[in-house]
C-alpha cells in the first residue's frame, strides 16, 4: 500500500537518504529550514525514482510551522502515515565551561523542542483514538546520547538523550492507539553535519577507530529507519536501534 511520508529535515544526510529511500513507499513531503535548491534536488530525485514529492519550508522550533507542515502534507498526499523525526543541529566543538547561553538553546531548541513538536503532531494525526489509521514515527536520535561527547557537544548528546527518552515513553502512550515509535542512533556517518561542527573530516578520522573500522554512511542509517516504518518491524515500538559500527 502507498504510504505517505514526511521527513524534517530531509533535504540532506540522513534526511535526504531516507525520502529517497522511501520513495518506492509513495508520496514523501521534504522538509527544510533555508536551503531551498539542496531540498529541490532531494525532491527531484525522488521523483525520478518513482515517487512523488514536495518541499515544505519550515522551523521545527515553531508551532505553527510544524502545523503548516502536516497541513501541506495532508492537502497534497492524504493523511500522514509515517514520519521521520529528523531535523537537527550541532554547534562546533567545546568543553561545557566553554559554551555560551545561545549556543546550547539554539541546539536545545531545534533537537528538543522541535523534536517533540513533531512527535505532538504525528501524534495527533495518527492516533486511532483521533479517530486517525494509526502509523508509525522514527526519531533520529544519536550514539552521543549514551557516549555523552566530552569536550565536543555535550550539549547535543544531552539533547538526544532526551529523544531516546521522548521514543521510550511515547512508545507507551501510543502503542493503544495503533502508533509505533521508535528510534535509530547513528554513530559517526558521513554527512554535512561534521562541516556544521567545524571538523568536516571527523567521521573520517574518528569512524576507523569503531569496530567496523569505517564510518557508516547515510543510505545504512536509512536502511534502518525505513525498516522501522515497514511492516517487517510491526512488534518493534519503543526500540533504540543503534547504527554506529559498534561504538
Amino acid at each position: 500500500m502507498s504510504k505517505v511520508v514526511l521527513i524534517t529535515g530531509g533535504n540532506r544526510g540522513i534526511g535526504r537518504a531516507a525520502a529517497l529511500l522511501c520513495s518506492a513507499r509513495g508520496s514523501i513531503s521534504v522538509n527544510y529550514a533555508t536551503n531551498r535548491s539542496a531540498t529541490d534536488e532531494t525532491v527531484a530525485r525522488v521523483e525520478a525514482a518513482g515517487g512523488r514529492a514536495i518541499a515544505i519550508q519550515g522551523d521545527v522550533c515553531e508551532k505553527a510551522d510544524v502545523i503548516a507542515l502536516f497541513d501541506a502534507t495532508v492537502r497534497a498526499f492524504g493523511p500522514v502515515d509515517d514520519f521521520v523525526n529528523n531535523a537537527g543541529i550541532v554547534a562546533p566543538g567545546s568543553a561545557l565551561s566553554d559554551m555560551d547561553v545561545e549556543r546550547m538553546k539554539r541546539v536545545f531548541d531545534t533537537n528538543v523542542l522541535g523534536a517533540y513538536l513533531g512527535a505532538r503532531e504525528a501524534a495527533r494525526r495518527m492516533s486511532t483514538k483521533r479517530g486517525r489509521r494509526g502509523g508509525s514515527i522514527v526519531n533520529v536520535s544519536s550514539a552521543a546520547a549514551r557516549l555523552g561527547s566530552p569536550n565536543e557537544y555535550v550539549d547535543y548528546a544531552g539533547s538526544k538523550g532526551t529523544v531516546d527518552t521522548l521514543t521510550i515513553r511515547l512508545a507507551k502512550e501510543l502503542g493503544p492507539e495503533s502508533v509505533r515509535v521508535n528510534a535509530v542512533r547513528p554513530g559517526l556517518i558521513d554527512t554535512e553535519i561534521h562541516a556544521s561542527g567545524g571538523k568536516p573530516d571527523r567521521a573520517a578520522q574518528l569512524g576507523v577507530l569503531a569496530p567496523l573500522g569505517r564510518p557508516g554512511t547515510t543510505e545504512e542509517v536509512a536502511e534502518s529507519i525505513v525498516w522501522l516504518l515497514s511492516d517487517a518491524s510491526a512488534y518493534v515500538t519503543g526500540a533504540l536501534l543503534d547504527v554506529a559500527g559498534g561504538r
